[in-house]
């Protein structure tokens, strides 16, 4: 009987037999005392037995059971990870660490933990430690940039740009992002560094490109007018492009300030106040709105140092001054602001007509998507059209387009106006040159034709970049049509002249891909001039971001650890965009 199948217990019980030889599995017999029991399928009784009868074989039995169930594969009671699995998430939570500016200790949060037990129906599941993360981030850090290396290393030419930012902590940082176009014509563009600075140098760039490995490569050097002082002495080798965006900024407002508009805006920010700094007034500005059918919107408050709140500010309180007025009136108190009279009145709205182009063309040069240098010049030549004076306009119109004129010719000086004249000529929406005089067009086209005799060929092909609405900026020119550019096309660069003008809605890049081919001396110009953009406002988000991450709880962040978090967190967001 020593068949396990016709034993129990380890051979403690064993089947009786039929007088034919057939297995009884009704009845068992001990093996130690030959008593014969009923077996009903359950060894309950049978364990009683050897305990009552047999006290040291049932020891030794249950020794044996305990044995081999602890070398059987355990059973899982819940979803348990394999390592793959684990390291995905460990991923994934030090991505979201970066992208969304969580400080690391967020690991240690017994919530989070909760919540992913949860999620992964795993309750050991245990998270990663703080080291790590910040192993895998600088992991995810160091793949990252290899990637970027590698497009810098195909590009051609790279144009730098730059703006400081200053910390919750009083510490200075240079943050530079680079830009170009690459063989298939596409614009690309990232952050390189964020470094801490005491003063913002140009050596700081050339140090960059140099850990980089671009600089032979950099063409321009990108900054707003605060590094323009700074910089200039020691621009040799890289050409400066000062922000345009900021240049337009300063000159908006010294126009306001010195055209009598001051007074005015002040009574303008105190209305505003009332009602911003009362919950109580805001209630009744809401409940008046709501009566008129009108949008239910808070007034805007400007920031002085940002002249679009201002137009913004103006805006609103031009369209709710009805509902402003009847606020005011319901509960006339001691401290309640004065309100403006119908000639403030106009005068904002006069205001508001002066501000609106130029809120305009500020947020096409600092738009989302690319947008290069050679939109400058046009843009400039749009809002000096619509600056000149006409006699219609009254004498604080006047000093406004005076002021805002002048100030931007002194500042144009500084733009580096030779650069850009090559890179409107280059941009097949604007290589009619209506934006220049007459007299300064033949100049722009014989640079060309010296750089494009050193060019070699490209041929390569492009995807299309979103398309962006600059119809305002054709020049509305009444000069005579027919200039040089039909003179006999002698050089790529005359056939090019002599190419017609294609419509503001064409991408600069797509036109090149077709036609890099046919003029193979001025692509590699094209993707030169076309790679500077027209303003730091990309690099400026980056101090956006920088706001997130670099705050108070995390002052302390190291220079090096702060390059990494900020770097990373761009990287990894426009990737996930390209993945949508």
């Amino acid at each position: 009987m020593g068949n396990d199948n016709y034993t129990l217990l380890g051979g403690s019980f064993y089947f009786k037999l039929f007088p034919d030889g057939s297995v009884d599995k009704s009845k068992v017999v001990c093996s130690f005392c030959q008593t014969e029991l009923k077996y009903h399928r359950s060894s309950s009784s049978l364990s009683y037995h050897l305990r009552a009868k047999h006290s040291n074989v049932a020891n030794q039995v249950q020794a044996k059971r305990q044995q081999k169930q602890s070398t059987a594969a355990p059973v899982k009671t819940a979803h348990q990870h394999k390592p793959v699995e684990q390291d995905k998430l460990t991923t994934a939570i030090a991505k979201w660490v970066v992208i969304n500016s969580r400080p690391v200790n967020i690991v240690e949060d017994a919530g989070l933990r909760d919540v992913l037990r949860v999620a992964c129906s795993d309750q050991s599941y245990v998270l990663p430690s703080r080291g790590t993360i910040v192993a895998r981030i600088h992991s995810l850090y160091e793949t990252e940039k290899a990637t970027k290396l590698k497009l810098l290393q195909s590009a051609n030419t790279v144009a730098l740009t730059g703006d400081h930012w200053t910390s919750v902590s009083n510490q200075n940082y240079l943050g530079v992002s680079a830009h170009h176009i690459d063989t298939n014509w596409t614009f690309l563009s990232f952050a390189l560094t964020v470094r801490q600075t005491e003063e913002t140098r140009v050596q700081h760039f050339w140090e960059v490109a140099e850990r980089w490995d671009i600089a032979r490569k950099v063409t321009t050097i990108g900054a707003d007018d605060a590094l323009t002082l700074v910089t200039a002495a020691w621009l040799q080798e890289y050409q400066h492009m000062p922000c345009i965006a900021h240049s337009l900024q300063r000159s908006i407002t010294a126009a306001v300030l010195h055209s009598g508009f001051e007074h005015v805006l002040v009574k303008c920010r105190k209305l505003v106040a009332h009602f911003k700094d009362s919950p109580a007034n805001a209630a009744e500005l809401k409940r008046e709105q709501a009566q008129r059918g009108q949008d239910v919107e808070p007034l805007i408050q400007d920031v002085q140092t940002r002249w679009n709140s201002t137009l913004s500010m103006i805006t609103r309180l031009l369209k709710h001054k009805d509902a402003v007025r009847a606020t005011l009136e319901l509960h006339k108190q001691i401290n309640t602001p004065d309100f403006l009279t119908d000639a403030e009145f106009e005068k904002m709205g006069k205001l508001e007509t002066l501000l609106e182009p130029c809120r305009y063309v500020t947020e096409l040069l600092g738009g989302e998507q690319y947008v290069p240098c050679s939109v400058v010049l046009p843009a400039l030549c749009h809002l000096s059209r619509l600056m000149e004076v006409s006699e219609d306009d009254p004498d604080y119109v006047c000093q406004f387009k005076g002021s805002f004129t002048s100030d931007l010719s002194m500042r144009r000086e500084t733009i580096n106006t030779q650069w850009m004249k090559v890179a409107t000529a280059l941009d097949p929406r604007f290589k009619d040159l209506k934006c220049l005089p007459r007299s300064e067009r033949e100049e722009v086209w014989r640079l060309m034709k010296e750089e494009s005799a050193k060019q070699c060929h490209v041929k390569e092909e492009v995807t299309e970049p979103p398309k962006k609405k600059m119809s305002l900026l054709v020049a509305s020119d009444s000069e005579d049509e027919e200039e040089a550019a039909a003179a006999a096309a002698d050089t790529p660069v005359d056939r090019y002249r002599a190419e017609p003008s294609v419509s503001m809605e064409t991408c600069p890049l797509k036109w090149w891909s077709a036609h890099a081919g046919v003029y193979p001396s001025l692509a590699p110009l094209a993707q030169k001039y076309l790679s500077t953009p027209a303003t730091t406002v990309p690099c400026e988000r980056l101090f956006s971001l920088s706001g997130h991450m670099v705050q108070k709880k995390r002052a302390a962040l190291s220079n090096e650890n702060a390059t990494r978090l900020l770097c990373l967190s761009e990287w990894l967001r426009e990737k996930k965009q390209e993945e949508k």
